[in-house]
Formats: C-alpha cells, sequence, structure tokens
C-alpha cells in the first residue's frame, strides 16, 4: 500500500506557508478521511488558518511561534469540526464561514462570510474565488506568494487501500482514490451550473498556480496548471 503524504506537525510548504496533518475522522457511512490544516503568514504578520485541524497544545503552540492568529476559515460546510476550538484559543481571530455553514452551525458565531471577494488583510496577497455546489459550496484560495492554489474537498487523492471492503469499491467508483488526485463522480453530478463552474475555473486556471494543496491528497508540487486543466477537464463543453 502506497503512504499517504503526511507531515507529523507543523511543516514549512512553501514561502509563508505551512501544512499540519490532523487526525483521521470519520464522515458518513463510516468513511474515515485524514485532515489537513494550511496557515499562512500574511506581510503584516498575522496567520491565516485554512481548514484547522484539531487544536492539540504541541500545535496551537507551533502555530503561536509563527505569529499572531488573525483569521480562521472554514472553506466549505464540511470542514468545520475544529474551528470553534480555535476560536476558543485565540478569541481575537476572525471566524470566517463557508456557504451554509451558519445554519449548519448555529452554535458557532462567525465574524464574517466568504465570497469572491478577498478580505482587505488579505487582499494583494490570497485571492479567492467560490465553487459552487450542491453538495457544499467550497472556497478555493491562492496564496501569491508561493503559486499555491488550496482545495479542500473538490479534489481528492487518497492512496489505494486507505478504504477497505466495500468502501474501497464506492471510493475508486467515486474517484476519491486513483493515479492522482481529481474531483470525485459526487461532486461532478453536484455541479448543476456548469456556466458558473467554468467561470470560475476560469479564475483558477488564471493563477499563476506552482502548488495544488488539497485536504485530501498528495500536494501537487510539479506542473500544477497542467494538473488543474486535466483535472477539471471534464467540466468545459
Amino acid at each position: 500500500m502506497r503512504v499517504l503524504w503526511f507531515m507529523e506537525m507543523l511543516h514549512s510548504f512553501a514561502p509563508d506557508l505551512w501544512l499540519a496533518d490532523g487526525p483521521t475522522v470519520n464522515a458518513a457511512a463510516g468513511f474515515a478521511y485524514p485532515t489537513r490544516m494550511a496557515v499562512i503568514k500574511l506581510s503584516a504578520g498575522g496567520l491565516v488558518l485554512l481548514s484547522p485541524v484539531a487544536p492539540g497544545e504541541a500545535l496551537c503552540a507551533a502555530v503561536g511561534r509563527l505569529g499572531p492568529v488573525h483569521h480562521l476559515i472554514a472553506p466549505n460546510k464540511l470542514h468545520n469540526l475544529f474551528i470553534g476550538q480555535w476560536k476558543a484559543a485565540f478569541p481575537a481571530a476572525i471566524m470566517h464561514a463557508a456557504p451554509g455553514l451558519r445554519d449548519r452551525r448555529p452554535d458557532l458565531a462567525f465574524d464574517a462570510d466568504i465570497t469572491d471577494t478577498p478580505h482587505p488583510d488579505w487582499a494583494g496577497q490570497i485571492d479567492q474565488t467560490v465553487l459552487h455546489n450542491r453538495i457544499a459550496d467550497e472556497a478555493v484560495f491562492f496564496h501569491r506568494e508561493s503559486g499555491t492554489a488550496l482545495f479542500t474537498d473538490l479534489l481528492q487523492g487518497l492512496p489505494p487501500g486507505w478504504f477497505s471492503g466495500w468502501r474501497s469499491i464506492v471510493a475508486r467508483l467515486d474517484g476519491m482514490t486513483g493515479p492522482e488526485p481529481r474531483v470525485p463522480r459526487k461532486f461532478r453530478l453536484a455541479f448543476t451550473d456548469r456556466k458558473a463552474l467554468r467561470q470560475a475555473m476560469a479564475t483558477v486556471l488564471g493563477w499563476p498556480v506552482k502548488n495544488v494543496v488539497m485536504a485530501h491528497g498528495t500536494p501537487i508540487t510539479s506542473d500544477a496548471r497542467a494538473y488543474l486543466a486535466r483535472a477539471f477537464a471534464w467540466s468545459r463543453p
């Protein structure tokens, strides 16, 4: 079995960009997924945490050494398990909700909503666009300094053997496993407005992407723009 790209804690991935792999979490029907967080340091020194993983004491300390946590982002409504715990640990941070998340988590007091417009604190440093999907609208971000596009669930590439039994068959047919990360079949079918998808992807494909990071798969670090064009080729007319 090929071993999933994994980090013990917080590791530098690119200039002003760190990644941390968290614990595996169980989703619907017993499907287990790895978790991954991105930490971006803004020019003013504050940190943006994208898709926060479980905030263990050591991880919180490592993040704190990088700088003050100013923003916590849930990029889609499915990645919300730990954002409240990070808010409790860093109460001054602004907590951003993906479309649909306020309704899903009424127990959390979000400070801002994610749209296609960057927050003033990171405008000019991080670009973004929202890909609207019936399963979960997902905000895709582009960190200019490192040339990294940051996806969450829309690209998945778990290694063969990650799932077992009937789940491995479902994962293979759905496209969650394979030779390189791709858009799972269920998400493809849930893009009901293909024109809007193509417009959003025109934005993504226009970014000078060097790397692609996703929550559930090995990051792409070479020919990243060509990879994205392949991954979303099915959406073209």
